[in-house]
């Protein structure tokens, strides 16, 4: 009889214990798993709907820029082939502007500013020193060909205005500063190669530079 009750206690005992443990599991175990799928779903969603929208923008960015892809030029490189409108609003192909002369491209920031007038002024006082020796100039802006045109008129400028009001070829001289203009002059060779490119410049050195570097040219 002693042992029976002995037996009986410890049965007593240890059911109270397994009990015990496998109640406190689900209670513990079972609501971290459910918060975890609960996160991960989430997570998962946010990140699917956050790719969606990424590539959803992008196309949108390129459609609406309809830039075309224009190199970076350095030294040595050729004229790209792109079309640009002069003053007149008449096409110009850029790639054929150096086939039988060399080409200077001065860039303003805008049109018709104390600065930029200067500059523009200052290459129409020597424009002949540049046409003697077979080079011809031409301004690059963003401005449009109506503005270009009646600063042209307004100065007596000489040469032809390009207008670039995407920056396209502006930004391929590195020469975009945002939605500005670096103010600078490049010296492309007939032929179209790049030769020489002075950034930043200021207003009233421009035009002696680049006749300064031309005429070094001839001399060496």
């Amino acid at each position: 009889m002693p042992p029976r009750k002995a037996v009986a206690t410890e049965g007593q005992e240890s059911a109270p214990r397994r009990s015990t443990r496998i109640s406190s599991q689900p209670v513990t175990e079972q609501p971290k798993m459910k918060k975890s799928k609960a996160v991960t779903k989430t997570a998962t969603k946010r990140s699917a709907e956050d790719d969606a929208k990424a590539s959803s923008k992008k196309p949108k960015r390129d459609d609406d820029d309809g830039l075309p892809e224009i190199a970076h030029i350095d030294i040595g490189d050729s004229l790209p082939s792109l079309t640009l409108k002069n003053e007149k609003d008449e096409d110009v192909d850029v790639s054929t502007l150096a086939a039988e002369k060399g080409v200077v491209f001065f860039l303003v920031p805008k049109a018709d500013t104390p600065g930029c007038t200067t500059q523009a002024c200052g290459f129409r006082d020597v424009y002949p020193d540049f046409t003697s020796v077979n080079y011809e100039v031409y301004c690059l802006s963003a401005d449009t060909p109506t503005v270009q045109s009646k600063w042209q008129s307004k100065k007596e400028l000489p040469y032809p205005l390009l207008s670039d009001p995407k920056r396209t070829l502006i930004g391929a001289l590195g020469a975009a500063d945002g939605a500005k203009t670096k103010r600078s002059h490049f010296v492309f060779s007939k032929g179209g190669k790049l030769l020489n490119k002075t950034m930043p410049v200021k207003p009233a050195d421009s035009p002696k530079l680049a006749l300064e570097f031309i005429n070094g040219l001839s001399e060496s």
